[in-house]
């Protein structure tokens, strides 16, 4: 909780208030207060109970004409330990708002109230009790000792509205940390520069707001992946959103090295350490929903690269339902994980969205009566209800050790992060046949050929027959922005690539995105997957023993209805969901 700020207005009463409401219920604080009495509230709990479901006590207080509503903000910053201000008339100079970039200020709805340059305090008001966690963000972000009080939300946003209105070009960004001492310290130093030199670019006030500024613009824009990157010349920043890299405007290359070495503060990494990959982790809450970076440094012939990887959990659909799976393919897959065993693959290459489809299967089957074991390589998303463990290979902490522990620890449901070697594949394969359901991904091109790729790490085609249930392929490709969305009739030459003639299409659809504000200008917005599921039945069961070639056993799966990924991508077309050109891209052709 933030510490209580020492106001320079006149906070006697809040004061009393957070002291004499700290910790108590809703009912028991507004009666300390005199605004209700007991049987009013003992009233308002009954009326909670019949009339008025799913509403909370305050609304109820409201509506019954007892409290008004800034009484319930008051108390429900007391019960926080927080004190409760009124900005009405409250005059900001334009130093204290300066010390909150527009950015930050916007993205966690704050405004700064007073500021002490020498000691770099600051007084930030929040909209309410449980926006605190944005304390430790500008904490982290600016490097600023922070302290909070509560507003009313329509005061916060007015002086936002009046303050911050205007946004800060990247432009006149960058040109202000290009002329910040920091990059003055660093010019023409090369990589002689002490510790203490480095201490101060990273920290500098310029570097930090430009930094904050990709940052949250990365994570407003849904973007994957952060790339910051030296050469010769230049310090290249790109964005990775919907699996494309889209290349933004960079900083001079002179601010390279502050802007690295407070990426590192920030991952809590090592920044005198130049010559040695790192990795770090930073921590975000933005608007309440947490956010994580997952930092990789990596040393280069001109400066240190660095790659962030977001992991916004509010951006990721962890449901069955919300992932792409057409009905058919969604009625499948839950009949595949409600197997009482054996194992099932979902495979693809890096990026398709296996995780993702993985942990909405576990989510899905997260009940109180199932006990669930995850060994991951790391750890993405913190899933409550389930047992994650992370691989450490410096401590010699791989799959197959993990794997080993887990079946000592009675679980129903085992994920196996990746089946790399011989020894994790054979103790998946005893898991399942000691009758756990065992979840696991490898690299291949489709669905087929990982029967091959499990051979060739040495695994049995006994073992493969009696534990395999199904392998899923799977590819992710760009949804159509629904706010440009239009229809066009291809030309000849883009359906030659879908192995089509126009013949073949007279009374299909085809959609595209002309590029407007809302996907700026792509065209795109947001991804779709295509499934490819091959359900082992008997017959192939079979075909795997006489080691039939990754031919026939597709040949065979088609006849038994699998979908391919380029069938599956032809549907998601003619559906209007995607375009031509992103399912050529993403799935082979049919021999």
């Amino acid at each position: 909780m933030p510490p209580t700020p020492n106001l320079k207005i006149d906070t006697s009463s809040e004061q009393y208030v957070q002291q004499e409401l700290k910790g108590r219920r809703m009912g028991r604080a507004l009666t300390k207060l005199g605004k209700v009495t007991r049987e009013q509230v003992h009233q308002a709990l009954e009326l909670q109970k019949t009339t008025s479901k799913g509403k909370k006590l305050g609304e109820v207080l409201i509506e019954m004409g007892l409290v008004k509503l800034v009484d319930i903000q008051t108390v429900l910053a007391g019960i926080a330990g927080m004190p409760f201000v009124s900005l009405k008339d409250r005059v900001i100079s334009a130093d204290v708002l300066k010390c909150i970039p527009p950015e930050s200020a916007r993205s966690y709805q704050i405004v700064p109230l007073e500021y002490d340059s020498t000691t770099k305090k600051v007084l930030i008001a929040l909209k309410g009790p449980e926006s605190f966690r944005a304390v430790d963000d500008i904490r982290m972000l600016l490097g600023l000792k922070v302290s909070a009080v509560v507003a009313a939300p329509e005061e916060v946003e007015a002086i936002l509205k009046k303050h911050y209105q205007s946004n800060d070009s990247l432009a006149s960004i960058i040109a202000d940390a290009s002329q910040s001492d920091a990059a003055a310290a660093l010019e023409g130093r090369g990589d002689s520069v002490d510790l203490a030199t480095l201490a101060q670019a990273a920290n500098d006030n310029n570097v930090i707001n430009l930094l904050n500024h990709y940052l949250l613009q990365a994570i407003q824009n849904k973007a994957s992946d952060i790339h910051l990157e030296p050469f010769e010349d230049e310090f290249k920043m790109r964005y990775r959103i919907d699996g494309v890299l889209y290349e933004m405007q960079s900083p001079p290359p002179g601010l390279a090295m502050a802007i690295v070495s407070r990426v590192k503060v920030m991952a809590k990494l090592d920044i005198a350490e130049r010559r040695l990959p790192q990795d770090g982790r930073i921590e975000l809450n933005l608007n309440n929903a947490p956010v994580d970076l997952r930092v990789a440094v990596l040393p280069t012939m001109f400066g240190e690269s660095v790659v962030m990887r977001i992991l916004d959990r509010g951006n990721v659909q962890l449901s069955l339902d919300r992932v792409g799976l057409r009905e058919d393919d969604l009625e499948k897959v839950r009949e595949l994980i409600t197997k009482p065993n054996g194992i099932v693959i979902v495979t693809g290459p890096t990026g398709s969205g296996k995780t993702t489809t993985l942990y909405a299967a576990l989510n899905e089957l997260n009940t109180i009566d199932t006990k669930i074991l995850t060994a991951e390589d790391p750890v993405e998303y913190d899933i409550e209800g389930l047992i994650q463990c992370q691989v450490n290979h410096d401590q010699e902490l791989t799959f197959a050790k993990l794997l080993r522990s887990f079946l000592r620890q009675d679980p129903d449901i085992i994920l196996v992060g990746e089946i790399r070697d011989l020894e994790t594949a054979q103790i998946a394969i005893q898991a399942s046949l000691t009758g756990h359901l065992v979840f696991s991904t490898l690299h291949t091109n489709d669905a087929p050929s990982s029967i091959l790729r499990l051979m060739d790490l040495g695994v049995e085609s006994f073992l493969l027959t009696a534990t395999l249930e199904a392998i899923v392929a799977q590819r992710l490709v760009r949804r159509i922005c629904v706010h440009c969305k239009e229809t066009y009739a291809p030309n000849e030459e883009q359906l030659m690539e879908l192995s089509m003639r126009l013949s073949d299409v007279a009374n299909q659809t085809f959609c595209r995105g002309k590029g407007c504000d809302k996907c700026t200008n792509t065209g795109y917005r947001g991804r779709l997957a295509l499934y490819e599921i091959m359900t082992v039945d008997d017959t192939l069961r079979e075909l795997i023993m006489t080691q039939a070639s990754t031919a026939v056993l597709k040949m065979e799966s088609r006849k038994r209805g699998m979908r391919t990924l380029r069938e599956s991508g032809m549907l998601a077309i003619y559906d209007g969901q995607t375009t031509i050109e992103e399912v050529v891209r993403e799935t082979l052709g049919e021999e």
